[in-house]
């Protein structure tokens, strides 16, 4: 994974706005570069299954899928953590760490 700087931000200009994040535009394209990548996976484990491909090398590409998707979410998650709740926290809002809790328990999860 990459190291994302402080430029990777989400930001929310108020409590009752719709939150957006705003990812520099290197980390946008990284990002649908990966998430293609795994869409071309994903086709490729289907085309698997329906050629009945032994079931360990399908269960290895979807470990391989998995693992990407994985790759996705450290990269959200750190521009999430250095953007969106350093901001919201800087304005005193707490409720971001309740948020943050429930974020990783999805994340680990999987």
């Amino acid at each position: 994974m990459e190291n994302i700087n402080e430029e990777v931000a989400c930001h929310t200009e108020d409590v009752t706005s719709c939150r957006k994040s705003h990812h520099p535009a290197h980390v946008k394209k990284d990002l649908t570069t990966r998430l293609n990548r795994i869409e071309g996976q994903i086709r490729g484990i289907k085309g698997m299954i329906d050629k009945d491909v032994y079931c360990d090398d399908v269960i290895t590409q979807l470990s391989a899928t998995q693992s990407a998707l994985n790759s996705v979410a450290k990269i959200l998650l750190e521009g999430h953590l250095k953007g969106c709740v350093v901001d919201r926290l800087s304005e005193g809002d707490e409720e971001v760490l309740d948020e943050l809790v429930v974020t990783i328990q999805k994340l680990m999860k999987k």
